[in-house]
This record gives C-alpha cells, structure tokens and sequence, in this order.
C-alpha cells in the first residue's frame, strides 16, 4: 500500500513540476531585459514593503516606476509557495545569508559566536523567506512612534493601512472592525495539530482570555494569523505584484544590484547599477524610494555618501550628508523550550516525509504543508515593570508544533549552531515534542550596521550588540517563568510534558539548575534572531538627532530621496515585522502620491478606542 502511494507521489510530482515550469514562464514574461534611461520613479528593492509602492505607484497610468530587485524569480524555486518548507529557502542563491559580527554576550553556543541573518534576495524578499506570521503589533507602539516625534503614525492613522491590505480569511473575524476584506495580502488562520488547543486550555487555566492579536488587545491567547492564501504563502510579490506586472508603465528588472546613489546639489537624481556585470546609470525624474531593508538601506545610503560622517571618511567616501544611518539597531531574538510529549501529535521528520501528506497537499492544499509550524502565541507583560514604559507586551510565546528532532537539526531552520553542540542536542532529541519560542518585544541592547570596505559586494559589519542591556535578559527570564507555569497545567501534565535540558558537560552544568543564574546562562548561549532588525534609517521629527528620515520618509538634507522599510520603524513593534513593513508601504504610496487612500478605513475605525 504505502509503495502505491508513494508511486502516485512520484507522479503527481512530475506533472505538477511540468505545468509549474510552463506556468512560470508566462507568468515572467512581463520582467523587462533592458530597463530605460529614466523613470519617474525609481523603487529599491521588489521585497516586503518595495512591492507594495511599485504596485500602488504603478496605479497611475501618467507615471512610469523602475522597480529593482538584486535576485531573481521566486518562481524559480517551488519552495516559497509551500509553507512548512520555510526554512528551506536559507543559504540558497535567493539569500544574501549574512552574519553578524562575533557578539561578546550572546551567541556562545553558535559558530564564531555569530548570528546567522538570512534575508530575502528574491522578488518578494523576505516575505518569502520568513514564517508569514501576521501579527501588526500592538496600537501602544505606534502612539508611542508618535510621541516620539513621527506625526501622523499613531495607531489610529496607520489602522486605516493595515485594513485597506487586508483579505482577512477567518469567519469569525469578518465583522470585526478591526480587519477587513477584499485587499490584497490574505490573512488566515493556520495550524494543522491538536496544539493549539491544548495552548489555549492551559492558557485559560492561568487565567488568560483568548484575543485577536490584531485586534483590540494582545495579551492573552491567540491563534496564529498567516499570510497564507489556499495553502500557499502569500508574499508581497503574489499579493502585489503578479496581479498588476502587465501594467506597461510598471518595469520589473531582476538580477540588478543598485551600488549607488546619483546625488548632485543634495538632490537624489538616480542610480548606478550592476546588471549583467555592466554598470549601468538610470535616472529619476520625481524620486528614488529605498526598501531593501534595515541592512541594505543603510548600506546604499552609506555607499552614496549618507551617513555618520567619521565612518565615512575613514572609508574615503565623500561626505553627502552627515547622518546616523545603521545605528539604533534593535532585534528581536528567541529563546526555545522544548518539552518532549507522550503523545505523537506533533510535525516530526518522519510525518515531514511521509507521502500521505504530500499527496494530501498536492491535491487539496491542506494538511501539515499548509501551515509554517508556528500554531499560536501567548503575549503578556513582566511582573513589576517600569509604569512609564507603554502598556504593550513585553513578550511573545509561540507555540511551534515542528519537533526539533534529528531531522529538524540537520536540514531545519539553520541557527549557526556549533556542530559539537549539535551533537548534544542529538542525543536528547526526540518525535514526540514541540516547543516555544520566546521573544522578547522590546529590547534595549541596541547595534549599528556599517560597511566593511567601499566594495558594494562585501557584506556589512553587523553588530547587533545582543544582551548588552541586563533588562533583555530580565524579559527572556520572565518569559521562562510563564512557560513553566503553562506545563504546570492540568492539560500538559495529561500530556507528560517534560523539559529538554540544554545544559551539558561544560555548557552551564556548573550553575544550580533552575535559577535566574541558569537560565541566564543558556540565554547568551542559546538564544538567536527572529530575524526582525528594525530601525537603521529611523524615522523622525526633523529636528530629532536620532532621525536618518521625517514622517514623510524623507532622507534629512536630500531632496528626492525617500526610505520605506524595516530601516524606518522608530522602534520595535510588539511582534512580527512583516505586516508593518506592508503597512510602512501603503502608507508610503499615499505619502508619495499626495493621496489618501483610506478615507472609508478611517470612517470603520472612528468609533473604536485607539
């Protein structure tokens, strides 16, 4: 039986590969070869938010838009649409796979000490590498943006955007104020194991309510929202783009690396670019947008001459506009719990290869392929925490129902873990376990990014500074204790949840265990990125000597030049980055245009508390 099955497998593989191909290339037909002189606008980068201002600028007939990518087609690789094969996409030739420089507080368990930052070089970006969790952060964070100095971005003026991109696919959400349908970017629910509900009971027996994380409240229990669509990973690329690449006032160059930025009498004029191995200069008549994200950003700016001027006068490169672009860099990082279960209801290397699941999504789009592992999230706040500090979560707890077992170590998500320590967690890995990753929301250890040499082809000095700042270890702490109290519950104690240790000859087996001491240590060991680095060209008042760019998204002192990423979030938003990158480009579109878009989006939300 199980060989016919995996013969069908076989078969339905080799025909599907066969339409896929065929598919591809009329769907990439429309990728110009040879781009024009000169543009209106020019977009950096096709990925989370440079989609977005392509497609939205591109609704105007009377412009034209150049939009550049540095990779290729994500059709190119029929990884990206299938979402629990996420992390396979890393270390590929549709990664710039960066490292950080060796930490000095973190990272002990990885190579060299460094974190390993995968990003995405793809059309789409790193919407199509990341774990499409949707979570828009909570509305403290933006009032506080506000406050801050970033008028215009409080909660209640970019709700408006987060509901004009949403196509929110749970029923029990349609009648929310707080979502919307019928945009372009489809939100669902996701999760294909008994977890999630085993969360939620041990949640409600602590105390917790169930919320809609992306609705009035964080704190309590969630299920997972997703950028999926019909099984399939909804990038800003299948959202945005695909629909709209045959508008002939849209250009789409790939492969195309921009190196520089034209600036002449402090004005943005265009842009040399590799393509080819030919330098090319193309021009722009209105604009050029930077969205490559919170390293290549700051990066293209430094290049061109924008940024601290000591930096770069050390490098030889003229000074353009002295600037703090690639300093306040925060990230969220992980900590993982890993239980073992006495029950088989996880995603295992063996369900992983099994072919009934393959044949169940190949024909249905259901099943464990459909979703990314990542089934819900915990969010609450520490015990006695600063009372000047916004009421937004302090943590995250998401529930990853993907057991990190032999399989999982040696082909899943790559961490840069030490082989030696990889062989450790071997020995204690099993099918039958799930985990939580930790996330600290709003750390204060703060990083820069700066350039190693003047070449655009070598990698950037990373240098995130993890757990520099006690506070983010008092967070990761606190977030162990929550944990500990939900397999304490009635519902995990049925399941005989028992803790993996990580601690091993000369790896924290000197410090008591269970101590605030002992978990420290396996933090600065064993916790990494949630590839969420934010803030390198930070947004604003004009006055504000922190800023690189105003609430318009304005480089200071350039004219024509705007940056709309990750790069520009005045801090850390309480969860996952990718939907406010989306939102940073709908907004950025009308900001661009002189529009607003939103009118009917804020009429829906005039009566809600924000």
């Amino acid at each position: 039986m199980i060989g016919k099955i995996a013969t069908v497998v076989v078969l339905l593989s080799i025909v599907l590969a066969f339409y896929w191909q065929e598919d591809n290339e009329v769907q990439d037909m429309f990728l110009i070869k040879t781009m024009n002189k000169t543009y209106d606008y020019i977009v950096v980068g096709a990925g989370s938010t440079g989609a977005v201002i392509a497609s939205r600028l591109s609704e105007d007939p009377n412009v034209n838009i150049l939009l550049i990518e540095a990779g290729g087609s994500e059709l190119e690789s029929d990884t990206f649409r299938v979402p629990l094969k996420a992390s396979l996409a890393q270390k590929t030739e549709h990664d710039w796979a960066y490292y950080t420089v060796p930490q000095k507080n973190s990272q002990k368990g990885m190579n060299e000490q460094r974190s390993f930052w995968p990003r995405g070089r793809v059309l789409g970006g790193t919407s199509n590498l990341n774990y499409m969790a949707f979570v828009r952060g909570s509305r403290h964070d933006y009032n506080q943006w506000e406050k801050e100095g970033c008028k215009g971005w409080s909660y209640k003026d970019v709700l408006p955007y987060f509901l004009k991109m949403e196509d929110i696919q749970i029923p029990s959400l349609y009648n929310s104020p707080y979502h919307s349908r019928g945009g372009y970017l489809t939100v669902s629910q996701t999760g294909d194991t008994p977890l999630p509900e085993l969360y939620r009971k041990a949640s409600e027996e602590l105390g917790y309510k169930t919320v809609d994380k992306n609705g009035e409240d964080q704190i309590g229990f969630s299920y997972m929202q997703s950028s999926v669509r019909n099984g399939e990973r909804c990038s800003t690329m299948k959202a945005y783009l695909r629909p709209v690449m045959n508008r002939p006032n849209l250009h789409i160059s790939i492969n195309t690396m921009a190196t520089k930025i034209l600036i002449e009498n402090k004005k943005a004029k265009g842009l040399e670019v590799i393509q080819n191995n030919r330098k090319i200069q193309v021009f722009a008549n209105k604009e050029v947008i930077l969205s490559g994200g919170a390293v290549n950003s700051p990066v293209l700016l430094m290049l061109s001459g924008v940024g601290p001027k000591d930096h770069l006068q050390e490098l030889g490169i003229p000074v353009v506009a002295d600037l703090p672009v690639g300093n306040n860099l925060p990230d969220h990082m992980m900590f993982h719990m890993k239980y073992n279960i006495n029950s088989s209801i996880s995603i295992n290397t063996q369900t992983f290869q099994a072919p009934i699941p393959k044949v169940q999504y190949a024909l249905s789009k259901t099943g464990i392929y459909s979703g990314s592992g990542l089934e819900a999230d915990l969010m609450d706040k520490i015990p006695n925490r600063n009372p000047e500090e916004p009421d937004y979560p302090d943590y995250q707890m998401t529930l990853f129902s993907v057991a990190q077992d032999e399989g999982f170590l040696d082909y899943g998500l790559d961490m840069n873990i030490k082989p030696e320590v990889t062989k450790l967690f071997k020995k204690r890995a099993k099918s039958n376990e799930f985990s939580y990753s930790l996330i600290g929301l709003h750390p204060k250890s703060r990083g820069t990014i700066r350039l190693q040499s003047t070449d655009p082809f070598d990698p950037p000095l990373i240098d995130p500074h993890y757990l520099d700042n006690p506070y983010d270890i008092k967070v990761m702490t606190a977030a162990i204790r929550k944990t500990q109290q939900l397999m304490n519950t009635k519902v995990f104690k049925q399941l005989g949840s028992t803790l993996v240790r990580r601690d091993f000859p000369g790896i924290c087996d000197k410090v008591k265990f269970d101590t605030d001491e002992y978990w420290e240590c396996l933090i600065r060991y064993f916790t990494v990125t949630v590839y969420h680095p934010v803030s390198t060209c930070r947004m604003g008042a004009i006055t504000d000597p922190s800023a690189v760019v105003d609430p318009e998204l304005r480089v200071k002192g350039i004219f024509n030049l705007r940056v709309a990423d990750a790069s520009v979030m005045r801090n850390e938003p309480s969860g996952n980055t990718n939907a406010p990158c989306i939102m940073i480009g709908e907004k950025a579109a009308d900001l661009i245009r002189g529009k607003d878009t939103v009118f009917d989006f804020r009429k829906q939300i005039s009566k809600l508390k924000l």
